[in-house]
Protein backbone atom coordinates (compact mmCIF):
# COMPACT_ATOMS: atom_id res chain seq x y z
CA UNK A 1 0.00 0.00 0.00
CA UNK A 2 1.01 3.76 -0.65
CA UNK A 3 1.58 5.81 2.17
CA UNK A 4 -0.91 9.04 1.41
CA UNK A 5 -3.16 7.02 -0.96
CA UNK A 6 -6.76 8.00 0.26
CA UNK A 7 -9.71 5.98 1.29
CA UNK A 8 -12.90 6.83 2.12
CA UNK A 9 -15.36 4.93 3.56
CA UNK A 10 -18.84 4.96 4.32
CA UNK A 11 -22.38 3.72 6.54
CA UNK A 12 -25.90 4.45 4.91
CA UNK A 13 -27.14 7.03 6.94
CA UNK A 14 -29.63 5.82 8.97
CA UNK A 15 -33.39 6.81 9.39
CA UNK A 16 -33.70 9.32 12.24
CA UNK A 17 -36.88 7.80 13.01
CA UNK A 18 -35.66 4.50 13.78
CA UNK A 19 -34.12 3.52 17.36
CA UNK A 20 -30.78 2.50 17.06
CA UNK A 21 -30.28 -1.20 17.61
CA UNK A 22 -27.77 -3.49 17.28
CA UNK A 23 -27.72 -3.97 13.86
CA UNK A 24 -27.22 -0.47 13.31
CA UNK A 25 -24.15 -0.35 15.51
CA UNK A 26 -22.73 -3.44 13.91
CA UNK A 27 -22.64 -1.41 10.66
CA UNK A 28 -20.79 1.66 12.37
CA UNK A 29 -18.61 -0.63 13.88
CA UNK A 30 -17.20 -2.62 10.64
CA UNK A 31 -17.02 0.33 8.79
CA UNK A 32 -14.51 2.24 11.83
CA UNK A 33 -12.55 -0.93 12.22
CA UNK A 34 -11.89 -0.61 8.10
CA UNK A 35 -11.25 3.01 8.82
CA UNK A 36 -9.04 2.54 11.79
CA UNK A 37 -6.93 0.36 9.90
CA UNK A 38 -6.63 2.13 7.01
CA UNK A 39 -5.43 5.47 8.77
CA UNK A 40 -3.06 3.23 10.51
CA UNK A 41 -1.82 2.06 7.78
CA UNK A 42 -0.75 6.05 6.92
CA UNK A 43 -3.35 6.04 4.31
CA UNK A 44 -5.59 9.53 3.97
CA UNK A 45 -9.04 8.26 5.13
CA UNK A 46 -12.02 9.58 5.83
CA UNK A 47 -14.94 7.89 7.65
CA UNK A 48 -18.36 9.16 6.99
CA UNK A 49 -21.96 8.37 8.75
CA UNK A 50 -24.95 10.52 9.58
CA UNK A 51 -28.94 10.66 9.18
CA UNK A 52 -31.88 10.43 6.76
CA UNK A 53 -34.29 13.08 7.76
CA UNK A 54 -36.81 13.30 4.87
CA UNK A 55 -39.37 11.70 3.68
CA UNK A 56 -43.43 11.01 4.73
CA UNK A 57 -42.84 8.77 7.90
CA UNK A 58 -40.80 11.62 9.93
CA UNK A 59 -43.39 14.12 8.65
CA UNK A 60 -46.14 11.79 9.97
CA UNK A 61 -44.26 10.82 13.47
CA UNK A 62 -43.37 14.49 13.78
CA UNK A 63 -46.88 15.54 13.07
CA UNK A 64 -48.29 13.09 15.88
CA UNK A 65 -46.16 14.51 18.17
CA UNK A 66 -46.69 18.40 17.93
CA UNK A 67 -43.66 19.35 16.66
CA UNK A 68 -42.47 19.98 12.93
CA UNK A 69 -40.11 17.55 11.18
CA UNK A 70 -36.74 19.03 11.56
CA UNK A 71 -37.61 19.70 15.58
CA UNK A 72 -38.44 15.91 15.60
CA UNK A 73 -35.09 15.23 14.02
CA UNK A 74 -33.03 17.08 15.93
CA UNK A 75 -34.58 15.72 19.01
CA UNK A 76 -33.89 11.72 17.54
CA UNK A 77 -30.47 13.34 16.22
CA UNK A 78 -29.35 14.66 19.80
CA UNK A 79 -30.70 11.92 21.68
CA UNK A 80 -30.12 8.60 19.72
CA UNK A 81 -28.28 8.48 16.81
CA UNK A 82 -24.94 11.11 18.17
CA UNK A 83 -24.68 8.80 21.53
CA UNK A 84 -24.79 5.51 19.55
CA UNK A 85 -21.51 6.54 18.09
CA UNK A 86 -20.18 7.51 21.70
CA UNK A 87 -21.38 3.86 22.94
CA UNK A 88 -19.81 2.06 20.76
CA UNK A 89 -16.29 4.27 19.97
CA UNK A 90 -16.82 5.14 16.55
CA UNK A 91 -13.96 7.56 15.67
CA UNK A 92 -15.65 9.05 12.37
CA UNK A 93 -14.86 11.85 10.34
CA UNK A 94 -17.85 13.39 9.45
CA UNK A 95 -21.43 13.09 10.19
CA UNK A 96 -24.10 14.39 7.78
CA UNK A 97 -27.73 15.27 7.82
CA UNK A 98 -29.90 15.32 4.69
CA UNK A 99 -31.09 18.51 6.25
CA UNK A 100 -27.66 20.51 6.32
CA UNK A 101 -27.70 23.09 3.94
CA UNK A 102 -25.01 21.90 2.23
CA UNK A 103 -26.55 18.41 1.01
CA UNK A 104 -29.73 19.97 0.21
CA UNK A 105 -28.18 22.39 -1.75
CA UNK A 106 -25.70 20.17 -3.62
CA UNK A 107 -28.89 17.81 -4.09
CA UNK A 108 -30.35 20.44 -5.88
CA UNK A 109 -27.54 21.00 -8.15
CA UNK A 110 -27.15 17.20 -9.25
CA UNK A 111 -30.78 17.39 -9.94
CA UNK A 112 -30.61 19.99 -12.33
CA UNK A 113 -27.57 18.33 -13.84
CA UNK A 114 -29.46 15.20 -14.62
CA UNK A 115 -32.46 17.35 -15.97
CA UNK A 116 -30.24 19.79 -18.23
CA UNK A 117 -29.02 16.52 -19.58
CA UNK A 118 -32.17 15.15 -20.41
CA UNK A 119 -31.98 11.90 -17.68
CA UNK A 120 -35.02 13.00 -15.80
CA UNK A 121 -38.51 13.34 -17.59
CA UNK A 122 -42.52 13.31 -16.43
CA UNK A 123 -44.55 10.64 -16.31
CA UNK A 124 -47.44 8.92 -14.13
CA UNK A 125 -47.13 6.42 -11.95
CA UNK A 126 -49.34 4.09 -9.61
CA UNK A 127 -48.45 1.66 -7.49
CA UNK A 128 -47.95 -0.14 -3.95
CA UNK A 129 -46.34 2.11 -1.32
CA UNK A 130 -44.88 1.28 1.67
CA UNK A 131 -44.02 3.87 4.17
CA UNK A 132 -41.65 2.19 6.36
CA UNK A 133 -39.52 1.42 3.68
CA UNK A 134 -40.22 4.55 2.04
CA UNK A 135 -40.34 2.84 -1.24
CA UNK A 136 -43.12 1.43 -4.13
CA UNK A 137 -43.47 -2.45 -3.83
CA UNK A 138 -43.69 -5.36 -6.78
CA UNK A 139 -46.44 -7.59 -5.70
CA UNK A 140 -44.22 -9.84 -5.41
CA UNK A 141 -42.77 -8.28 -2.39
CA UNK A 142 -46.17 -8.10 -0.75
CA UNK A 143 -47.69 -10.76 1.62
CA UNK A 144 -51.29 -11.14 2.63
CA UNK A 145 -52.19 -9.55 5.86
CA UNK A 146 -53.02 -11.21 9.31
CA UNK A 147 -54.97 -10.68 12.46
CA UNK A 148 -56.04 -7.05 11.88
CA UNK A 149 -54.51 -6.63 8.71
CA UNK A 150 -56.38 -9.74 7.16
CA UNK A 151 -57.74 -8.85 3.80
CA UNK A 152 -55.12 -6.14 2.88
CA UNK A 153 -51.39 -6.46 0.85
CA UNK A 154 -48.77 -6.03 3.60
CA UNK A 155 -45.01 -5.15 3.30
CA UNK A 156 -42.90 -8.47 3.53
CA UNK A 157 -40.56 -6.40 5.39
CA UNK A 158 -42.27 -4.12 7.83
CA UNK A 159 -45.80 -6.19 8.06
CA UNK A 160 -48.11 -3.23 7.80
CA UNK A 161 -50.20 -2.37 4.81
CA UNK A 162 -49.09 -0.72 1.86
CA UNK A 163 -50.70 2.03 0.15
CA UNK A 164 -52.21 2.48 -3.13
CA UNK A 165 -50.32 5.68 -4.78
CA UNK A 166 -51.35 7.29 -8.10
CA UNK A 167 -48.89 10.09 -8.61
CA UNK A 168 -47.44 12.63 -11.70
CA UNK A 169 -44.06 12.49 -10.72
CA UNK A 170 -40.56 13.13 -12.65
CA UNK A 171 -38.22 9.99 -13.92
CA UNK A 172 -35.19 9.14 -13.65
CA UNK A 173 -34.13 6.68 -16.86
CA UNK A 174 -32.96 3.92 -15.15
CA UNK A 175 -33.09 1.69 -17.83
CA UNK A 176 -30.90 3.25 -19.91
CA UNK A 177 -27.94 2.73 -17.59
CA UNK A 178 -28.57 -1.35 -17.95
CA UNK A 179 -25.71 -2.15 -20.34
CA UNK A 180 -23.36 0.02 -18.63
CA UNK A 181 -24.10 -1.51 -15.31
CA UNK A 182 -23.63 -4.57 -16.66
CA UNK A 183 -20.26 -3.80 -18.10
CA UNK A 184 -19.24 -2.53 -14.63
CA UNK A 185 -20.06 -5.73 -12.79
CA UNK A 186 -18.23 -7.87 -15.48
CA UNK A 187 -15.19 -5.54 -15.56
CA UNK A 188 -14.92 -4.92 -11.69
CA UNK A 189 -16.12 -8.55 -10.40
CA UNK A 190 -15.20 -6.86 -6.86
CA UNK A 191 -17.71 -3.97 -6.96
CA UNK A 192 -20.18 -5.57 -5.52
CA UNK A 193 -19.29 -7.94 -2.23
CA UNK A 194 -19.88 -10.62 -1.12
CA UNK A 195 -20.25 -13.21 -4.09
CA UNK A 196 -24.06 -13.48 -3.17
CA UNK A 197 -24.61 -10.03 -2.87
CA UNK A 198 -23.20 -9.73 -6.80
CA UNK A 199 -25.62 -12.80 -8.16
CA UNK A 200 -27.90 -11.11 -6.40
CA UNK A 201 -27.80 -7.71 -8.20
CA UNK A 202 -26.49 -9.14 -12.16
CA UNK A 203 -29.95 -11.08 -11.45
CA UNK A 204 -32.04 -7.94 -10.89
CA UNK A 205 -30.27 -5.80 -13.55
CA UNK A 206 -30.60 -8.60 -16.31
CA UNK A 207 -34.23 -9.12 -15.46
CA UNK A 208 -35.02 -5.66 -16.70
CA UNK A 209 -34.96 -2.30 -14.85
CA UNK A 210 -37.33 0.28 -14.47
CA UNK A 211 -37.12 4.15 -14.28
CA UNK A 212 -37.19 5.17 -11.20
CA UNK A 213 -39.40 8.32 -9.05
CA UNK A 214 -37.60 10.32 -8.19
CA UNK A 215 -40.23 13.05 -7.02
CA UNK A 216 -43.43 13.55 -4.83
CA UNK A 217 -46.14 15.49 -4.58
CA UNK A 218 -48.11 14.52 -1.96
CA UNK A 219 -46.26 16.33 0.90
CA UNK A 220 -43.39 18.54 1.23
CA UNK A 221 -40.96 17.67 4.03
CA UNK A 222 -38.03 17.08 1.54
CA UNK A 223 -35.66 18.61 -0.75
CA UNK A 224 -37.25 20.82 -3.42
CA UNK A 225 -36.99 19.86 -7.44
CA UNK A 226 -35.16 23.25 -8.23
CA UNK A 227 -37.62 23.51 -11.49
CA UNK A 228 -41.16 22.36 -9.88
CA UNK A 229 -41.24 23.64 -6.13
CA UNK A 230 -44.46 21.53 -5.96
CA UNK A 231 -42.14 18.35 -5.97
CA UNK A 232 -39.66 17.68 -3.20
CA UNK A 233 -37.30 15.00 -3.99
CA UNK A 234 -38.14 10.97 -3.50
CA UNK A 235 -35.99 10.13 0.14
CA UNK A 236 -34.01 7.15 -1.70
CA UNK A 237 -32.69 9.84 -4.07
CA UNK A 238 -32.23 12.61 -2.01
CA UNK A 239 -30.11 10.12 0.42
CA UNK A 240 -27.89 8.78 -1.38
CA UNK A 241 -25.97 11.92 -2.51
CA UNK A 242 -24.99 12.24 0.97
CA UNK A 243 -21.99 10.30 -0.13
CA UNK A 244 -20.65 13.09 -2.59
CA UNK A 245 -22.04 15.90 -0.52
CA UNK A 246 -20.34 15.61 2.35
CA UNK A 247 -16.90 15.34 0.48
CA UNK A 248 -17.52 18.82 -1.56
CA UNK A 249 -19.35 18.16 -4.61
CA UNK A 250 -21.15 21.10 -5.97
CA UNK A 251 -18.86 23.47 -3.71
CA UNK A 252 -15.02 22.18 -3.10
CA UNK A 253 -13.88 20.30 -6.12
CA UNK A 254 -10.53 19.73 -4.58
CA UNK A 255 -12.01 17.95 -1.26
CA UNK A 256 -13.98 16.05 -4.00
CA UNK A 257 -11.25 15.03 -5.76
CA UNK A 258 -9.41 13.81 -2.86
CA UNK A 259 -11.73 11.61 -1.53
CA UNK A 260 -14.06 10.43 -3.52
CA UNK A 261 -15.08 7.22 -4.84
CA UNK A 262 -15.97 5.56 -1.65
CA UNK A 263 -16.61 2.43 -0.59
CA UNK A 264 -19.54 1.95 0.77
CA UNK A 265 -20.56 -0.46 3.57
CA UNK A 266 -24.31 -1.28 4.22
CA UNK A 267 -27.17 -3.87 5.06
CA UNK A 268 -28.13 -6.63 2.30
CA UNK A 269 -31.79 -5.15 2.29
CA UNK A 270 -30.79 -1.81 0.96
CA UNK A 271 -28.39 -3.22 -1.64
CA UNK A 272 -30.12 -2.67 -4.90
CA UNK A 273 -30.17 1.26 -4.16
CA UNK A 274 -26.67 1.08 -3.88
CA UNK A 275 -25.58 -1.22 -6.28
CA UNK A 276 -27.68 -0.25 -9.33
CA UNK A 277 -29.89 3.06 -8.37
CA UNK A 278 -26.69 5.09 -7.15
CA UNK A 279 -23.84 3.86 -9.88
CA UNK A 280 -26.80 4.44 -12.27
CA UNK A 281 -27.07 7.99 -10.89
CA UNK A 282 -23.28 8.71 -11.20
CA UNK A 283 -22.89 7.89 -14.38
CA UNK A 284 -25.63 10.05 -15.56
CA UNK A 285 -23.94 12.97 -14.06
CA UNK A 286 -20.85 11.86 -15.36
CA UNK A 287 -18.95 11.02 -11.95
CA UNK A 288 -16.86 8.34 -10.81
CA UNK A 289 -18.62 5.03 -9.48
CA UNK A 290 -17.85 4.26 -6.21
CA UNK A 291 -14.70 2.11 -5.19
CA UNK A 292 -16.97 -0.96 -4.43
CA UNK A 293 -19.94 -1.83 -2.44
CA UNK A 294 -20.54 -4.01 0.30
CA UNK A 295 -23.78 -5.55 1.81
CA UNK A 296 -23.53 -7.30 4.82
CA UNK A 297 -25.44 -9.54 6.71
CA UNK A 298 -28.65 -9.21 8.81
CA UNK A 299 -28.31 -9.86 12.54
CA UNK A 300 -30.97 -12.24 13.74
CA UNK A 301 -32.67 -12.35 16.98
CA UNK A 302 -34.36 -15.64 17.68
CA UNK A 303 -34.26 -16.05 14.09
CA UNK A 304 -35.60 -13.67 12.66
CA UNK A 305 -34.50 -9.76 11.33
CA UNK A 306 -34.11 -7.19 14.22
CA UNK A 307 -37.15 -5.25 14.16
CA UNK A 308 -38.65 -2.32 16.03
CA UNK A 309 -42.11 -3.24 14.83
CA UNK A 310 -41.34 -6.89 16.09
CA UNK A 311 -39.81 -6.32 19.24
CA UNK A 312 -36.72 -8.06 18.69
CA UNK A 313 -34.47 -4.92 18.30
CA UNK A 314 -32.15 -5.08 21.18
CA UNK A 315 -30.44 -1.15 22.01
CA UNK A 316 -26.41 -1.47 22.00
CA UNK A 317 -26.20 -0.18 25.18
CA UNK A 318 -28.07 -3.39 26.88
CA UNK A 319 -24.76 -4.81 25.91
CA UNK A 320 -22.24 -2.50 26.38
CA UNK A 321 -23.41 -1.87 29.78
CA UNK A 322 -22.80 -5.27 31.00
CA UNK A 323 -19.84 -6.19 28.60
CA UNK A 324 -18.15 -2.81 27.85
CA UNK A 325 -17.64 -1.44 24.39
CA UNK A 326 -15.01 -3.19 22.91
CA UNK A 327 -16.67 -6.32 23.68
CA UNK A 328 -19.46 -5.57 21.23
CA UNK A 329 -16.97 -4.35 18.25
CA UNK A 330 -14.49 -7.64 19.03
CA UNK A 331 -18.38 -10.30 19.40
CA UNK A 332 -19.75 -8.89 16.74
CA UNK A 333 -17.09 -8.97 13.80
CA UNK A 334 -15.45 -12.06 14.98
CA UNK A 335 -18.49 -14.57 15.63
CA UNK A 336 -20.08 -13.49 12.21
CA UNK A 337 -18.38 -13.61 8.72
CA UNK A 338 -18.50 -10.06 7.37
CA UNK A 339 -20.94 -10.42 4.59
CA UNK A 340 -22.92 -13.41 6.26
CA UNK A 341 -26.46 -13.27 8.35
CA UNK A 342 -25.33 -14.27 11.77
CA UNK A 343 -27.39 -14.88 15.07
CA UNK A 344 -27.09 -13.03 18.06
CA UNK A 345 -27.78 -14.79 21.91
CA UNK A 346 -26.80 -13.29 25.34
CA UNK A 347 -24.78 -16.89 25.57
CA UNK A 348 -22.53 -16.85 23.10
CA UNK A 349 -21.88 -13.78 23.63
CA UNK A 350 -20.60 -14.34 27.34
CA UNK A 351 -19.24 -17.22 25.83
CA UNK A 352 -16.91 -15.80 23.55
CA UNK A 353 -16.39 -12.81 26.09
CA UNK A 354 -14.52 -15.36 28.68
CA UNK A 355 -12.99 -17.53 26.89
CA UNK A 356 -11.51 -15.17 24.03
CA UNK A 357 -11.07 -11.88 25.60
CA UNK A 358 -11.13 -12.37 29.46
CA UNK A 359 -8.97 -15.60 29.55
CA UNK A 360 -7.45 -15.54 26.13
CA UNK A 361 -6.23 -12.14 25.57
CA UNK A 362 -6.93 -10.23 28.55
CA UNK A 363 -4.92 -12.63 31.03
CA UNK A 364 -2.29 -13.09 28.43
CA UNK A 365 -1.53 -9.34 28.63
CA UNK A 366 -1.75 -9.45 32.36
CA UNK A 367 0.67 -12.30 33.14
CA UNK A 368 3.09 -10.59 30.67
CA UNK A 369 2.92 -7.21 32.13
CA UNK A 370 2.82 -9.00 35.98
CA UNK A 371 6.10 -11.32 35.63
CA UNK A 372 8.23 -8.99 33.99
CA UNK A 373 7.02 -6.52 37.45
CA UNK A 374 7.86 -8.76 39.44
CA UNK A 375 10.86 -10.84 37.94
CA UNK A 376 12.65 -7.77 36.23
CA UNK A 377 11.29 -5.12 38.52
CA UNK A 378 9.30 -3.71 35.85
CA UNK A 379 12.07 -3.11 33.32
CA UNK A 380 11.83 -4.43 30.21
CA UNK A 381 14.21 -7.24 29.69
CA UNK A 382 16.22 -7.80 26.40
CA UNK A 383 16.52 -11.03 24.55
CA UNK A 384 19.76 -12.99 24.69
CA UNK A 385 20.11 -16.16 22.70
CA UNK A 386 17.31 -17.32 20.47
CA UNK A 387 15.80 -20.37 20.21
CA UNK A 388 13.67 -22.34 17.92
CA UNK A 389 10.44 -21.19 19.84
CA UNK A 390 11.11 -17.83 19.74
CA UNK A 391 12.03 -17.49 16.37
CA UNK A 392 8.71 -19.25 15.73
CA UNK A 393 6.74 -16.49 17.97
CA UNK A 394 8.57 -13.74 15.70
CA UNK A 395 7.61 -15.28 12.44
CA UNK A 396 3.66 -15.58 13.72
CA UNK A 397 3.99 -12.02 14.98
CA UNK A 398 5.10 -11.43 10.67
CA UNK A 399 2.79 -13.34 9.74
CA UNK A 400 -0.09 -12.37 11.83
CA UNK A 401 0.65 -8.72 10.66
CA UNK A 402 0.70 -9.49 6.79
CA UNK A 403 -2.67 -11.76 7.33
CA UNK A 404 -4.12 -9.17 8.89
CA UNK A 405 -3.66 -6.31 6.66
CA UNK A 406 -4.71 -8.96 3.26
CA UNK A 407 -8.12 -9.88 5.09
CA UNK A 408 -8.71 -6.04 5.03
CA UNK A 409 -8.27 -5.93 1.50
CA UNK A 410 -10.60 -8.07 1.04
CA UNK A 411 -13.10 -6.38 3.72
CA UNK A 412 -12.53 -9.63 5.65
CA UNK A 413 -12.79 -7.93 8.94
CA UNK A 414 -13.23 -11.69 10.84
CA UNK A 415 -10.30 -12.97 8.93
CA UNK A 416 -8.63 -10.18 10.42
CA UNK A 417 -9.42 -10.73 13.45
CA UNK A 418 -8.19 -14.62 13.36
CA UNK A 419 -5.15 -13.45 11.99
CA UNK A 420 -3.81 -11.66 15.01
CA UNK A 421 -5.95 -14.47 17.63
CA UNK A 422 -3.07 -17.12 16.20
CA UNK A 423 -0.83 -14.67 18.28
CA UNK A 424 -2.60 -14.62 20.66
CA UNK A 425 -3.27 -18.75 20.98
CA UNK A 426 0.50 -18.52 20.33
CA UNK A 427 1.85 -16.81 23.14
CA UNK A 428 -0.28 -18.74 25.40
CA UNK A 429 1.04 -21.96 24.13
CA UNK A 430 4.53 -19.97 24.57
CA UNK A 431 4.85 -19.84 28.10
CA UNK A 432 2.82 -22.35 28.80
CA UNK A 433 5.95 -24.69 27.40
CA UNK A 434 8.37 -21.91 28.07
CA UNK A 435 7.42 -21.95 32.22
CA UNK A 436 8.83 -18.43 33.14
CA UNK A 437 7.61 -18.85 36.76
CA UNK A 438 9.50 -21.86 36.70
CA UNK A 439 13.13 -20.57 34.90
CA UNK A 440 12.46 -17.49 37.58
CA UNK A 441 13.55 -19.81 40.31
CA UNK A 442 16.57 -20.78 39.06
CA UNK A 443 19.07 -18.24 38.83
CA UNK A 444 21.43 -20.13 36.24
CA UNK A 445 18.32 -19.76 33.79
CA UNK A 446 18.39 -15.76 34.48
CA UNK A 447 19.15 -14.81 30.34
CA UNK A 448 16.77 -17.66 29.42
CA UNK A 449 14.20 -16.15 31.49
CA UNK A 450 15.02 -12.82 30.18
CA UNK A 451 14.59 -13.73 27.01
CA UNK A 452 11.12 -15.45 27.59
CA UNK A 453 9.84 -12.39 28.91
CA UNK A 454 11.78 -10.52 26.01
CA UNK A 455 9.57 -12.40 23.47
CA UNK A 456 6.02 -12.57 25.16
CA UNK A 457 6.65 -8.43 25.64
CA UNK A 458 7.36 -7.94 22.12
CA UNK A 459 4.30 -10.59 21.06
CA UNK A 460 2.13 -8.42 23.34
CA UNK A 461 2.92 -5.36 21.83
CA UNK A 462 2.51 -6.55 18.06
CA UNK A 463 -1.24 -7.47 19.33
CA UNK A 464 -1.57 -4.22 20.66
CA UNK A 465 -1.58 -3.01 17.45
CA UNK A 466 -3.07 -5.16 15.53
CA UNK A 467 -5.83 -5.46 17.80
CA UNK A 468 -6.36 -1.53 18.32
CA UNK A 469 -8.81 -0.96 15.48
CA UNK A 470 -11.02 -3.52 17.36
CA UNK A 471 -10.32 -3.24 21.08
CA UNK A 472 -9.28 0.68 21.17
CA UNK A 473 -10.31 0.93 24.93
CA UNK A 474 -8.17 -2.43 25.97
CA UNK A 475 -4.91 -2.05 23.64
CA UNK A 476 -4.66 1.82 24.56
CA UNK A 477 -4.68 0.94 28.31
CA UNK A 478 -1.92 -2.43 27.23
CA UNK A 479 0.05 0.31 25.54
CA UNK A 480 0.08 2.40 28.72
CA UNK A 481 1.07 -0.58 30.25
CA UNK A 482 4.16 -1.88 28.27
CA UNK A 483 5.38 2.04 28.74
CA UNK A 484 5.54 2.26 24.41
CA UNK A 485 6.12 5.52 23.65
CA UNK A 486 3.52 7.18 21.86
CA UNK A 487 -0.06 5.92 21.27
CA UNK A 488 -0.97 2.72 20.06
CA UNK A 489 -2.90 4.34 17.26
CA UNK A 490 -0.13 5.97 16.20
CA UNK A 491 2.02 2.69 15.32
CA UNK A 492 1.79 1.09 11.40
CA UNK A 493 -0.68 -1.22 11.51
CA UNK A 494 1.19 -2.88 8.34
CA UNK A 495 4.27 -2.99 10.24
CA UNK A 496 2.66 -3.74 13.41
CA UNK A 497 5.54 -6.31 14.51
CA UNK A 498 8.25 -4.06 14.19
CA UNK A 499 6.68 -1.43 17.07
CA UNK A 500 9.24 0.74 19.44
CA UNK A 501 9.86 -0.51 22.76
CA UNK A 502 9.47 0.81 26.16
CA UNK A 503 11.47 0.10 29.32
CA UNK A 504 9.03 0.34 31.89
CA UNK A 505 6.24 -1.56 32.33
CA UNK A 506 3.09 0.16 35.09
CA UNK A 507 0.46 -1.87 36.17
CA UNK A 508 -2.55 -3.52 34.42
CA UNK A 509 -5.60 -4.02 35.44
CA UNK A 510 -8.22 -6.49 34.08
CA UNK A 511 -8.57 -5.58 30.38
CA UNK A 512 -11.53 -7.79 30.48
CA UNK A 513 -13.17 -8.02 33.86
CA UNK A 514 -15.25 -10.74 35.23
CA UNK A 515 -19.05 -10.11 34.39
CA UNK A 516 -22.17 -11.50 35.97
CA UNK A 517 -24.80 -12.55 33.52
CA UNK A 518 -27.76 -12.99 35.03
CA UNK A 519 -29.48 -16.24 34.18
Amino acid sequence: MADGSSFYITTPIFYVNDVPHIGHAYTEVAADVLARWHRQAGEDTWMLTGTDEHGQKILRTATANGVTPKEWADKLVAEAWKPLLQTVDIANDDFIRTTDERHERNVQKFLQKLYDDGHIYTGEYEGYYCVGCEEYKQESELVAGAGEYEGQLVCAIHSKPVELLHEKNYFFRTSAFADRLLALYEEQPEFVQPESARNEVLGWVRSGLADLSISRSTFDWGVKVPWDETHVVYVWFDALLNYITAVGYGQDEAEFARRWPAQHVVGKDILRFHAVIWPAMLMAAGLEVPRGVFGHGWLLVGGEKMSKSKLTGIAPEQITETFGSDAFRYYFLRAIAFGQDGSFSWEDLAARYQAELANGFGNLASRVVAMITRYCEGEVPSAGTLTAADLEIAAVERRATDASWDAIGRLAIHDAIGAAWELVDALNGYLTIEEPWTLAKDPAKRDRLETVLATAYHGLGTLAVLLSPVLPVATAKLWTALGAPGTVQEQRIDRADAWTLGTQVAPLEALFPRVEVAE
